[in-house]
């Protein structure tokens, strides 16, 4: 009896695990369906089926005397009562030939960030589409995001076929919307099933009622996805989460192989301070192991005492990420308040936090059109690409590359919430400059050019106040003023300085584009006034002068 149990417990662990989340519009049958796949599988224990019984008479919405296997999800107080889901219900089940692991996510548009947070780990996505409404707007929506988060595998599930009569007309027509609207994401795996998650049909096994299709049911094409080539195994990337050192024999680094394979004598780089060492051991599980890969947790150590700590990174010297300073990503935004440009935020990457600000709001995109349109703010829900600046370089890739160190969140300083959900696109390396000298001077200052004016009857000693007032703030300025230039055009010097990226204080009246300081404000209050426009990168806060 022991080795068939031990033999049972060997075959479980060497099975596949399949992430996967539901998503699509509200009320397209999410949690029905995991209910059903969960029921039809033998998995439900007993009392937790006769609990769900007694809750179906009164929170179910299937009729009396039926019991409403959304409930096996939907266990939250309000979620029963409304009958919709809020927030992301994790379930696990077993077959024959695989693990998984559900993300039941809701479909109404107010919590699309717990979907994308449901997301953000899976390997596959089911997207529920209703047979009586076709595609929605939320249907897009998610089916963008699952774009968006690089899941490549896709199933379009059109749900309620029973209530359609199984008509091969209806699931024909929302296959095509589905297909037209999916033309400008890379989803590059997708399969179409028509089921009916309240009655099961081709949900866990082969439908009676559509002889005209030919497909897979759910759960046989989820047992036979493939998953290895998800895998990044070429690229080492170990973020360092812990450096151990009991006593004075031993010293290693705890972390996650997010990506990569890593031997014992592999020549090591070790990112930021870019110092080189070779492996020594490697040890998963409590065990000395010749080689790691992603995406297993690992303990390793090297053969010299580098400097080496929480928030660096190992790789390979042949295959070595970007060190970052500034980069276009794509964000959806999370917050109820909207994305602030110039505001200091945490970003929360593989290699911990840093401060970091979006400086610009490339384009917002249309969900129904995939167009892209020029925005001044991310509201909630909304995804766009924008330009963000780092305080200080880290090691990532675009999210194309990797996807565990080309993601990252942003987090508010002042409340700790999550705000956005970012996935790099393109990068600027550290030291790159670029051929733009404003922009460069803008890196390289942490702020933009500007011209403040505080009128022709201003002093030179009010506008050296201001400058220092400036200097204070982190900004950078020099002053222009018509005793120290007389008979010049300052207005147009001032302009032309600030084109140039360099912030101006002139003893004009007004200039392109300026900033105007009343004689009212004091040298604070002016610099105030500017500080608020220039955006300085890094929220360094007050200098000492």
């Amino acid at each position: 009896m022991s080795a068939i149990l031990d033999s049972w417990i060997i075959q479980h662990q060497q099975k596949d695990l399949l992430r996967f989340l539901t998503c699509g519009s509200v009320d397209d049958g999410k949690s029905t369906l995991i209910g059903r796949l969960l029921y039809d599988t033998d998995l439900v224990p007993e009392d937790q089926l006769a609990a769900v019984a007694k809750d179906s008479e009164r929170h179910g919405t299937t009729g009396k005397g039926q019991i409403d296997l959304a409930l096996l999800t939907d266990g939250l107080k309000a979620e029963r009562e409304q009958g919709i889901t809020i927030d992301v219900a994790y379930r696990y089940f077993s077959t024959d030939k695989r693990k998984f692991i559900i993300a039941d996510c809701p479909g109404h548009q107010q919590y699309t960030r717990n979907m994308a947070t449901g997301a953000s780990s899976c390997q596959l996505a089911i997207i529920l589409v209703d047979a009586r409404y076709g595609v929605q707007e939320q249907t897009r929506r998610h089916s963008f995001i699952v774009s968006l988060l690089g899941i490549r595998h896709v199933v379009v599930a059109i749900n309620k076929m029973d209530l359609v009569g199984w008509s091969e007309d209806v699931f024909t027509r929302i296959s095509g919307e589905f297909a037209a609207f999916a033309k400008g994401l890379d989803l590059p795996d997708v399969q179409l099933i028509p089921v009916s998650a309240l009655d099961g049909d081709n949900v866990a096994r082969p439908g009676e009622h559509s002889p005209w299709y030919r497909g897979p049911s759910l759960l046989a094409h989820l047992e036979q996805v493939p998953l290895a080539s998800d895998i990044d195994h070429v690229r080492f990337r170990f973020p360092v989460q812990l450096a151990l050192r009991p006593n004075l024999d031993f010293r290693g680094f705890a972390g996650t192989v997010v990506s990569g394979v890593v031997r014992v004598g592999d020549a090591i780089l070790n990112l930021p301070s870019r110092r080189t060492s070779t492996v020594k051991a490697i040890t998963v599980a409590g065990v000395s192991v010749p080689i790691a890969f992603a995406p297993q947790a690992a303990l390793i150590q090297l053969n010299d005492e580098i400097d080496c700590s929480r928030g660096d990174m190992l790789v390979h010297p042949g295959d070595v990420p970007h060190l970052v300073s500034r980069a276009e990503a794509m964000l959806v935004w999370m917050s109820e308040e909207p994305l602030r440009l110039g505001h200091t935020y945490w970003l929360r990457a593989a290699v911990g936090y840093v401060p970091a600000q979006v400086v610009a709001i490339n384009h917002q995109v249309d969900i129904n059109s995939l167009e892209h349109r020029p925005a001044r703010e991310l509201a909630l829900n909304a995804i766009g690409r924008v330009t963000i600046e780092l305080a200080r370089p880290i090691p990532a890739d675009t999210y194309a590359v990797n996807r565990a160190t080309g993601s990252f969140v942003l987090v508010d300083r002042s409340s700790n919430a999550t705000v956005a959900a970012g996935m790099i696109q393109a990068v600027e390396a550290a030291g790159d400059l670029g051929a733009d000298p404003a922009a460069a001077r803008a890196r390289l200052l942490g702020h933009r050019g500007a011209v403040l004016a505080v009128g022709v009857e201003a002093d030179p000693v009010r506008c050296e106040a201001i400058v220092l007032a400036l200097l204070r703030r982190g900004i950078v300025a020099s002053s222009l003023h018509p005793a120290r230039l007389p008979g010049q055009a300052l207005a147009l010097i001032a302009t032309e300085l600030a084109a140039q990226g360099q912030v101006v204080v002139a003893a004009v009246a007004d200039a392109v584009g300026a900033t105007l300081a009343p004689a009212a404000d004091s040298p604070d209050q002016a610099a105030a006034r500017l500080a608020r426009i220039v955006q300085p990168v890094g929220g360094a806060g007050d200098y000492t002068i």
